[in-house]
């Protein structure tokens, strides 16, 4: 089996200016640090991202906004990073808010090769704005449609050089769906194992969905 065990300087490699960027984490628990700096390092520019929220100054993908980097978010949530909040104000940035379930769902549809979904989340209300409006048996729905991105970056607590792995707790949230919904998805972990030493019931995202993996810090 080919190893995905991948050097730093050739993920960098893969970076361009106005690439879309997946990220798991929740408030930054769950986004992988390493990834993000490189990211930052590499001066990768027009950026958009798409994960749950921008996590805490200096936390999550923080720094990509704070630095300038970012062309758009598409978030459910930006209210611990006052930065994002007054880029968009000031027209600096422009961000996507989308309901949380919402959200999943729509990275979930991008990665199962969906055409969209109907949801009667946001109906009547500013989220509808834009969308198709079906009605079924009575019930008013929002089409949604499929998010996915060049590149999905993602946060373990432990891989193997095939590229499976594993989330621990509450970081799980959000990698293994942006995992499913990305050309390319690049895992930093906290612990790479030998292939074999995993129990193949605990692999949250196997390694076939993963073009590179590298040990990182602990979060």
């Amino acid at each position: 089996m080919k190893s995905k065990v991948t050097a730093r300087e050739d993920l960098s490699r893969h970076f361009r200016d106005g690439m879309s960027v997946m990220f798991g984490g929740f408030m930054g628990q769950g986004t992988p640090p390493t990834l993000v700096q490189m990211l930052l390092d590499s001066g990768v520019k027009d950026l958009t991202l798409i994960g749950n929220d921008t996590g805490k100054p200096d936390v999550g993908v923080a720094p990509l906004v704070e630095a300038g980097r970012v062309r758009k978010v598409i978030a459910s949530h930006i209210g611990l990073h006052p930065e994002t909040g007054r880029k968009m104000i000031a027209g600096e940035m422009e961000v996507e808010l989308v309901p949380q379930g919402t959200l999943a769902e729509r990275i979930r549809a991008g990665g199962a090769g969906l055409g969209g979904f109907l949801t009667p989340t946001g109906v009547g209300t500013v989220v509808e704005e834009g969308k198709q409006r079906m009605t079924i048996d009575g019930r008013h729905y929002l089409l949604e449609m499929p998010l996915r991105a060049d590149l999905a970056i993602v946060y373990a607590k432990r891989g193997d050089a095939a590229g499976n792995l594993y989330y621990r707790r509450s970081a799980r949230n959000f990698n293994p769906l942006v995992a499913l919904a990305a050309e390319r998805v690049f895992a930093e972990v906290e612990e790479l194992v030998e292939v074999g030493a995993m129990d193949p019931d605990s692999i949250m995202t196997p390694g076939l969905l993963v073009s590179g993996v590298f040990k990182g810090g602990a979060l």
